[in-house]
């Protein structure tokens, strides 16, 4: 039976709903927060600087990372700067490479030895964490985000990717590994199950906490019942 009280993996939150993130740093099961440009075009976010100054005059106490949103890399440096000077608990989230492929190592060797702390993310594989352990300082603190949803959107198993990952970090003890863009809330355990650090979950996963060990009878019961109710409001006749 899987139990939420048994994990030892520390769940942060991926949002850029400021309501729903100031609901989150009240809980203890969240233990971080992380973001990007993305999430917050999705979430309606137009003034960056307004919105991460917001969010840091509550979100004092646990990790937040906030991402970059150049393509270049001297303006990633200053931003990356700039951001890191807004509070003590942010960690910057560098792009493995810009659009063109052209690879971040020279930047976050750049902001490492600035002891910025990290986040890599929209890593993929192994070589990209080999390439990145070998630049990053040892003293500072640093997540590597590895997308392992998107590596099974791929049709591969992201678990021997992340086992593998796990194991260099291990040399590297001020760098955890963040399971990102986790699909469904197995994952949670999976993620648990191989020692991995972090998890990032979305608002949806975190609403299917509350199925964690329900009765797989009554599911099925509920269900049903949900496709009846469905057929009657939508008036269908044969």
């Amino acid at each position: 039976m899987k139990n939420i009280k048994t994990l030892k993996i520390k769940i942060f939150f991926d949002g850029a709903k400021k309501k729903t993130i100031f609901e989150m740093y009240k809980k203890n099961l969240i233990r971080g927060f992380t973001t990007n440009p993305s999430i917050m075009k999705k979430d309606g976010v137009r003034n960056f600087k307004g919105f991460c100054k917001e969010i840091l005059s509550v979100v004092k106490k646990k990790p937040i990372s906030i991402e970059v949103f150049s393509d270049n890399f001297n303006e990633m440096e200053r931003q990356a700067l700039e951001i890191n000077s807004w509070a003590d608990n942010i960690y910057i989230k560098i792009p493995i490479t810009n659009t063109k492929n052209k690879p971040s190592y020279d930047l976050i060797k750049s902001l490492s030895k600035q002891n910025v702390k990290l986040n890599l993310t929209a890593v993929m594989t192994i070589e990209r964490v080999n390439q990145i352990t070998k630049i990053l300082k040892k003293s500072t603190r640093n997540f590597i985000s590895i997308f392992a949803g998107r590596i099974a959107d791929t049709g591969r198993d992201p678990i021997p990717v992340m086992k593998e990952a796990i194991e260099i970090l291990k040399y590297l003890p001020n760098t955890e590994l963040i399971w990102a863009s986790p699909r469904e809330l197995l994952n949670v355990f999976q993620a648990d199950e191989i020692g991995c650090h972090i998890i990032t979950i979305t608002e949806d996963i975190l609403k299917k906490f509350t199925l964690i060990g329900y009765d797989l009878n009554q599911f099925s019961l509920d269900t049903v019942k949900m496709f009846h109710s469905d057929a009657i409001k939508s008036g269908f006749k044969l």
